[in-house]
């Protein structure tokens, strides 16, 4: 097959290194790419939300299958863009129409559908700008912490957990007024706090059947023990010690389960990936978030332990053919550290070379930031690699990873060092 892969971040590399492996995988594409997947793949300098574009190329190339990693063009409706030409209806596509990628684009939109179909969330309540006086009146019969949601794409900033009534009031204004997060916060979610801790699942579905990836666990704040501010992600672990088969279980008949039947009966048809951010509430699961994607650095470590052919499935989800598939999943740990630019999330200089990409590592390097630049590759994002390293244990995952990232070095580069430390706790 030819594929085409949308996107340029950590997540489309992992994705481009495993659909490299398929005995199915012809050509590959990735748009736009990075300097890494430059390396499995042919990188196309096309904007992912330029649908006109890829259209054309995906004739001139004779793409048969489309994955899309991001959220922008879901939500913009790339689906929907392909399915309205009849030159291109006939392409096979990974990621839901614009009905479907709700699910992340609007908060609101995700909270009353769990709502409608009975899936145990936080309690919450949505205010606009015009209702400002009213949201300050319902902070203060919110328990502490508070946390405020905006409603749309935020490039995963937009939650803010308040400590007390007072900055929860001041950051809504900001929010809904100041527009903190530009249109995303129009509108912002009161949620409750719900004490736990978070983990990540992965659904494929055909809007019919599914197949549930390896679960994994996010580390979302910038500095060491969960301090600083919010970032896309800065590691991730996967499989996850405190997620048993027990509450696994819990997960698939609670939240899976319904929210693909709640998807045919509201007609929304699905064909992609849903990302449930879950917390585990002593022992009873919760879901936080949907996205209609996978997460990133998750699918690094998600990507590491998926023994299967990665392109049957896919093709599987796209065609509505999942019904009896299955996945071979490896036993092994997998632990993903994220190197950042210094100053990420907040203000950066790109265009650093990075050295010791060229050395043999231990662990796989996934580049997420990343471009070419007169023979070297530099930074150029806030998160720029993802060093994932797979071991029969997580301990050895770990001191893979960590000593790989220790070899990898640029000016201002950044990272955390206790990535998979609180597992390692629980696992004893």
């Amino acid at each position: 097959m030819n594929i085409l892969i949308i996107g340029n971040g950590g997540r489309e590399h992992a994705f481009a290194w495993k659909i490299k492996q398929s005995k199915h995988c012809q050509n590959l594409y990735v748009a736009p790419g990075n300097a890494g997947t430059a390396q499995v793949a042919q990188n196309v300098a096309i904007a992912v939300d330029n649908f006109e574009k890829l259209g054309q190329f995906c004739l001139e190339k004779n793409i048969e299958l489309i994955l899309v990693g991001p959220e922008v063009p879901l939500v913009k409706g790339i689906r929907d863009y392909f399915e309205s030409k009849p030159s291109l209806d006939h392409i096979l596509m990974v990621g839901p129409g614009k009905n479907g990628a709700q699910l992340e684009g609007s908060k609101d939109f995700s909270k009353q559908f769990m709502l409608r179909h009975g899936i145990p969330t936080a309690k919450a309540q949505t205010f606009t700008a015009t209702q400002l006086e009213a949201a300050q009146s319902y902070i203060d019969q919110c328990n502490i912490p508070i946390v405020l949601k905006a409603d749309g794409l935020a490039a995963g900033k937009g939650v803010i957990i308040a400590e007390s009534r007072e900055e929860a009031k001041a950051e809504i204004k900001d929010m809904l007024q100041a527009q903190k997060f530009g249109a995303a916060s129009s509108k912002v979610l009161i949620e409750e706090f719900l004490k736990g801790i978070e983990l990540s699942v992965f659904v494929l579905t055909d809007g019919t059947d599914y197949v549930i990836l390896p679960e994994a666990k996010d580390y979302k704040r910038i500095g060491d023990n969960d301090t600083g501010l919010n970032t896309g992600g800065m590691g991730s672990v996967s499989p996850v010690v405190f997620a048993s088969a027990d509450f696994l279980k819990k997960v698939e008949e609670r939240i899976v389960q319904p929210t693909i039947r709640g998807l045919q009966q509201e007609k929304i048809p699905y064909k992609g990936f849903v990302f449930i951010g879950l917390m585990n509430v002593q022992g009873e699961p919760y879901v936080i978030e949907y996205n209609a994607r996978m997460g990133d650095p998750e699918t690094q470590s998600v990507m590491s332990r998926i023994d299967s052919d990665f392109v049957e499935l896919l093709a599987a989800c796209a065609k509505g053919d999942l019904k009896n598939k299955t996945l071979t999943i490896s036993q092994n740990f997998a632990l993903t550290i994220v190197m950042a630019s210094g100053g990420y999330p907040g203000d950066f200089t790109k265009g650093f070379a990075i050295a010791g990409l060229d050395k043999p590592h231990e662990a796989q390097v996934f580049h997420a930031g990343t471009k070419a630049k007169d023979q070297q590759v530099v930074n150029d994002g806030g998160r720029v690699l993802g060093i994932t390293a797979t071991a029969a244990s997580l301990a050895e995952a770990r001191e893979k990873a960590y000593r790989t990232v220790l070899n990898i070095r640029w000016e201002g580069v950044t990272f955390r060092n206790d990535i998979g430390e609180d597992l390692m706790k629980i696992s004893g």
